[in-house]
């Protein structure tokens, strides 16, 4: 049975052979090996890289830690001064020279710039303008009733930043700008000249306006970075860090200090000392490069529009993360005492040279080895299952067909009809059996030799083949006799089908030898189990060989379809 449904095979059969074709088994194979080993490769490629990524942030938490520990020792500097000034404000301290100050002051107000100096060894000059000036300016008042102490104050605060001066850390200055028309610096010396200028440049400045009630009701520490095409008195790009000072809901000034870009280079580009790759860059939170651990011979990588928009977004929900791009990896981290973020920026060429690039190409490399021999091993395998799939599928077709006229034999022939019988007897359909006999075969063999006999005989075989229906069964089963199995004819269906294929023979011409051509004939005998209701293959095809017989004793080339003496 199992070489029956390698021919003529039920659609649901044909679609499982296919299913279980051996070069497809061996196709199914080899992608399924290829897939786990790129799958086991890439998953460690995987892991090396979270690895990666993970050393990387550990880096980045390392500095970004450190630099926060230094704006933290820097931002209590400026927290504890406010709180110094405000103190002083409030109450002031009872000493004579602070007294003079005061007279100082009534004294110098009216002049268009003036400074007060206590002791320049010990404290540090504070510098002003007149009231004409100031009532010049919305933003500036002198109609306070504490001004004279906010005065003697803000000398207090200058005694103070020249002591702490040398234990500054990323800090450039410190600067008190008031609203009463003065202002003190960290600055060891300051042009007499250029007082009104420089007072007018501070409080124009971004980091005071922004430190109104209005502006920042919540009174904390605000920071501001100042670009090389603003205007400011200092020559250097700075981040300013600037905090209110306020007495009973009054605002009285600022308190600011200035940090150096310059020290924040030094301090990232330390931190990537005799490290191989990996680039920090530090930003403001409106995404304005501040620094970066670039050398002077290098060009620091820029950030595009759409990157800096996708960072912008992504730092409104998380306080660290990462940026995966064509090319480099960005991992970030927010500052706790600054308001920006600290990128460490991977560029590809620098991780492939790592250790961990070197790992990811030895794996690559062992993967495209294994393909290649895998590729190897699947053609070899490949070539072998297509030989012995043609060898069986040729041993295969010898045994179910006719080498010479390509019909069914007579094994395959009734092992098919016995089962078109029996379908046909569940389904109690008729079927019918047509037995075909070459008349004077004998003769064309001894005449014109077995070639060409062996020429009548296929192609006779394929007139028959022509003129029966796609379900019906055809064999050769004797050295010139034919039969034909026609599943669901009835008896009259059979012999009309007989008939063309007797007639289809007969007026047909067959070239038998050089020149040579002949008319053949055949005798044909049909039987049909509609005759007697008898679903026997071996008593149909009895009766039709039986009726051939009778069919060569009328005279040949007919087709008989009854017994001798019935009507």
């Amino acid at each position: 049975m199992h070489r029956e449904t390698s021919v003529e095979k039920p659609s649901w059969l044909k679609m499982l052979s296919r299913r279980k074709n051996p070069g497809r088994v061996v196709n199914f194979c080899f992608i399924i090996v290829l897939f786990f080993s790129t799958l086991l490769t890439w998953r460690e490629i995987v892991v090396l890289e979270d690895a990666y990524i993970s050393s990387q942030r550990n880096n980045l938490e390392n500095v970004a830690h450190e630099m926060d520990a230094q704006l933290q020792f820097n931002v209590d500097r400026l927290l504890f001064f406010r709180n110094g000034v405000q103190s002083a404000i409030s109450t002031p301290l009872a000493f004579e020279v602070l007294d003079n100050a005061r007279g100082d002051f009534e004294q110098k107000r009216y002049a268009p710039e003036w400074n007060i100096v206590l002791d320049k060894r010990r404290t540090l000059p504070v510098y002003g303008v007149s009231d004409d000036f100031v009532n010049k300016t919305s933003i500036l008042t002198r109609e306070n009733s504490l001004l004279e102490n906010e005065i003697t104050a803000t000398l207090e605060l200058g005694y103070l930043l020249r002591l702490s001066h040398t234990t500054q850390r990323l800090a450039e200055r410190m600067l008190y700008v008031s609203r009463g028309g003065f202002f003190l610096s960290s600055d060891p010396e300051q042009n007499p000249q250029a007082i009104i200028s420089t007072y007018y440049g501070l409080v124009t400045s971004p980091w005071f306006a922004m430190q109104s009630q209005r502006n920042n009701p919540a009174r904390g520490i605000r920071w501001n970075t100042i670009q090389e095409t603003d205007s400011i008195a200092t020559e250097a790009q700075l981040v300013t860090a600037s905090v209110p000072i306020d007495v009973d809901h009054y605002w009285f000034g600022v308190l600011a200090m200035d940090f150096s870009v310059s020290e924040m280079k030094t301090f990232l580009m330390s931190a990537v000392e005799g490290e191989k790759e990996g680039e920090y860059q530090l930003y403001d939170s409106r995404m304005n490069l501040i620094a970066t651990s670039a050398g002077a011979n290098d060009y620091p990588l820029r950030l595009t529009v759409r990157e800096e928009a996708q960072l912008a977004n992504d730092f409104g929900y998380d306080n660290r993360g990462g940026l995966r791009l064509m090319t480099s990896y960005i991992s970030w981290e927010k500052l706790r005492n600054f308001d920006g973020v600290l990128l460490r920026i991977h560029r590809l060429h620098e991780g492939v040279r790592g250790d961990f690039g070197t790992i990811t190409i030895a794996l690559a490399l062992v993967w495209m080895l294994f393909t290649f021999m895998l590729l190897i091993a699947w053609w070899v395998i490949r070539r072998m299952v297509a030989n012995m799939a043609g060898l069986q599928e040729s041993l295969q077709w010898r045994a179910w067909y006719d080498a010479l006229t390509r019909l069914y034999n007579r094994g395959a022939l009734f092992e098919r009809a016995f089962d078109a019988v029996e379908a046909c007897k569940l389904k109690q359909q008729p079927i019918s059996v047509i037995q075909i006999d070459l008349d004077h075969f004998k003769r064309i063999n001894d005449e014109f030799g077995h070639q060409a006999g062996d020429r009548v005989l296929s192609h006779a075989a394929s007139l028959i083949s022509s003129k029966i229906r796609d379900t019906d069964i055809a064999g050769r089963v004797g050295g010139e006799e034919f039969c034909v199995v026609l599943p669901g004819a009835s008896r009259e269906t059979a012999l009309e089908i007989a008939e063309r294929i007797r007639d289809r023979i007969n007026v047909r011409e067959i070239l038998v030898g050089k020149g040579t051509t002949m008319r053949i004939s055949a005798s044909l005998g049909v039987s049909s189990s509609d005759e007697n209701g008898q679903y026997d293959f071996e008593l149909l095809q009895s009766v039709a060989d039986r009726r051939l017989y009778q069919a060569k004793q009328d005279g040949r080339n007919r087709v008989c379809a009854t017994d001798a003496g019935s009507l």
